[in-house]
């Protein structure tokens, strides 16, 4: 598990952390998958996580790769980031 701070959200299911994580710095919500910005609702799915995480100080658990991008767990003063945007239908 590691800590980092949220820098900018990038859509609604992937943001980029202060510190890379391996070889990068972006980090994809696992199980959780929000439409593009471009595309319908992707811009509310993006606002409702920059509203849990924007600027704050996460935890990560990292539990894989895709695209270059670390896949993890996320929590923010123990509140489950993924469970929370699954539970908005995400």
């Amino acid at each position: 598990m590691v800590r980092r701070t949220v820098k900018k959200i990038i859509d609604g299911d992937t943001f980029i952390v202060s510190r890379r994580i391996g070889n990068s710095n972006r980090v994809r919500l696992a199980n959780v998958n929000t439409p593009k910005k471009t595309q319908r609702e992707g811009r509310r799915a993006t606002n409702v996580l920059r509203g849990l995480i924007g600027g704050k100080q996460v935890s990560i658990n990292v539990v894989g790769k895709s695209y270059g991008r670390s896949v993890g767990k996320v929590t923010q003063n123990r509140r489950n980031i993924n469970k929370k945007m699954r539970n908005k239908g995400y």
